[in-house]
């Protein structure tokens, strides 16, 4: 990261600040094709009939996904900031609510703290049968 980006950074990763809301479309598409490329090919994530009898409402998106969607959201947030990418220190997630074709992914997020160079961001993906995801990545500050 540059001495600019970094000073910009260290201005917005302050406890309290939020960020922007996301939303993605989820569409058939988006869930198969996120597992395809995540290697995952559980059966549940591509196939109707399957994910059913399984006792599921629907084919549903994957944990990798959803950790790439969290990532790519703290991300992209640092990037129209800073102009370049967040240095990622770690992602915990836990899942909740599946997150299912037809349904919107909306992400909020705000800074928790920042201690010693790291940012704590708390983040949220939510659909409309409630919180998908839930979780904190910690970014490098400086």
């Amino acid at each position: 990261m540059s001495t600019t980006g970094t000073a910009v950074l260290t201005d917005v990763m302050v406890p309290g600040a939020t960020l922007p809301e996301w939303s993605i479309p989820l569409t058939p598409t988006v869930i198969v094709s996120t597992a395809i490329a995540t290697r995952d090919f559980q059966d549940v994530h591509h196939d109707r009939d399957v994910a059913q009898a399984a006792g599921s409402k629907d084919i549903f998106m994957n944990i990798l996904t959803s950790t790439a969607y969290v990532e790519r959201y703290v991300n992209d947030w640092v990037r129209e900031r800073t102009g370049e990418g967040a240095v990622v220190r770690g992602i915990a997630i836990r899942l909740g609510a599946p997150a299912y074709p037809y349904d919107t992914l909306t992400f909020t997020g705000s800074v928790e703290s920042v201690e010693e160079g790291v940012a704590v961001l708390k983040v949220t993906g939510s659909v409309s049968l409630g919180d998908h995801v839930i979780g904190t990545v910690k970014v490098a500050v400086a």
